[in-house]
């Protein structure tokens, strides 16, 4: 499957060429006035083709300064605190800000960057001295440095609340739910210094057994080990990885774009349009998250297929069985982290009930340091990206890190 797609794009890579070679030709004022060569027409098709390439880079995370709450303005550095084959701990200095809570984003290792999050970092640096999981793309990750496993998830969460120091507060979004409420119950079990003073849980998987969607039905459709047969693959020569084990992150695009296949033809339509038209901010919106959307990173064959498992086929964690490297997860041992579980009315990926399920159990907690918000009118997305996330979600999130300090 991997070297069938890598000629794809060996094949389509002349065109490619071609096209950043030829639009500055057909952006030139003196063609487009030209009443034989319809360049802006030509123009916006070819932007429309470059911008349906998938890419395999990190884009960059553009947050060159942030607004505080009271109106001050940082500029923002990025700097790596701790570094694994696996994955960077970032963090976004605010130059000349004051101390601020400091907060560790765990981003989801599901087929796309962590630049995904841009919007909750930005929003978050607000108030906030952020870091987050910058997971590097597993198909550049050389076989020496083993393997990366659910387990290793956890433990890279561990390992960098432990970089940061005590008294962090831990937000995940979507995926990593799961393990960040694992490690948050491990570290509070060792008595650990770094386990975080308050966890966010946002439209994360911690009970699939609760009002099923589209993506829990697929994957409890087919045995784990169609999965394996199916849709794993080895990284190509040319890579890092070479020979490294994935769920290539290509297919896991070419999975979400078909539950709304609509939707995307309907964008890029559009964006043909909008360039026609000059409407280049309606265009450059589009652009911008299509660079995002259609830039991939492939998962690790172990992380992908023991999520499928224990997370949701087998539901390890709600009914009590999930191990980490041979020890039983236990949330009721969390006692002193302060717990905000969040959920999106309309998430047709992560339904309402899934996440609350957190609350059951962490069973020892007071019911004052449990909170559950449902953000009405808003699917996955919007929990965390977007004017209501912004504005209804986030100060809800900024007030539970707040009053655990």
């Amino acid at each position: 499957m991997y070297a069938t797609y890598q000629t794809h794009r060996d094949l389509m890579w002349p065109l490619h060429a071609a096209a950043s070679l030829g639009l500055p030709l057909l952006q030139d004022p003196a063609l487009a006035t030209q009443p034989w060569l319809p360049a802006k027409q030509l123009s916006a098709a070819w932007q429309v083709f470059q911008l349906a390439r998938i890419t395999h880079r990190r884009p960059p995370w553009r947050i060159a300064e942030v607004t505080g709450s009271g109106g001050e303005r940082w500029p923002v550095t990025e700097e790596v605190a701790a570094r694994t084959p696996f994955a960077n701990l970032l963090r976004f200095r605010r130059e000349g800000a004051p101390p601020a809570p400091r907060v560790l984003v765990v981003a989801p290792m599901s087929g796309h960057f962590a630049t995904l999050l841009r919007d909750t970092v930005r929003t978050l640096l607000q108030d906030h001295d952020v870091y987050i999981t910058d997971w590097h793309n597993v198909r550049d990750v050389p076989l020496a440095a083993g393997r990366f496993g659910l387990d290793e998830y956890t433990q890279h969460l561990m390992d960098f609340l432990a970089a940061i120091g005590p008294e962090a507060h831990l937000v995940a979004v979507c995926q990593p739910c799961v393990s960040a409420l694992a490690a948050t119950a491990l570290m509070a079990e060792d008595g650990h210094p770094a386990t975080p003073a308050s966890l966010t849980l946002m439209a994360g998987p911690i009970d699939c057994r609760i009002s099923p969607t589209e993506v829990n039905r697929l994957a409890t459709s087919k045995p784990i080990e169609w999965f394996r047969q199916n849709l794993i693959s080895h990284v190509t020569w040319r890579h890092k990885g070479a020979g490294r084990r994935v769920y290539p992150g290509f297919v896991q695009l070419s999975a979400f774009m078909s539950m709304n296949k609509e939707r995307h033809a309907n964008a890029f339509k559009d964006f043909y349009k909008h360039l026609v038209a000059d409407q280049l901010d309606k265009a450059e919106t589009t652009r911008q998250f299509y660079e995002e959307y259609l830039a991939v990173a492939d998962l690790s064959a172990d992380f992908y297929l023991e999520t499928v498992e224990r997370v949701f086929q087998t539901f390890d964690l709600p009914r009590g069985e999930l191990m980490f490297k041979g020890r039983k997860v236990n949330p009721a041992a969390i006692r002193r982290t302060a717990l905000l579980t969040i959920e999106g009315e309309r998430d047709d990926i992560c339904s309402v009930g899934q996440t609350l399920a957190a609350q059951d159990l962490a069973s020892s907690l007071k019911l004052y340091m449990r909170t559950h918000y449902i953000q009405p009118n808003v699917g996955h997305y919007g929990v965390f990206s977007g004017r209501r996330w912004q504005h209804q979600v986030y100060p809800l999130v900024r007030h539970v890190i707040q009053v655990s300090q």
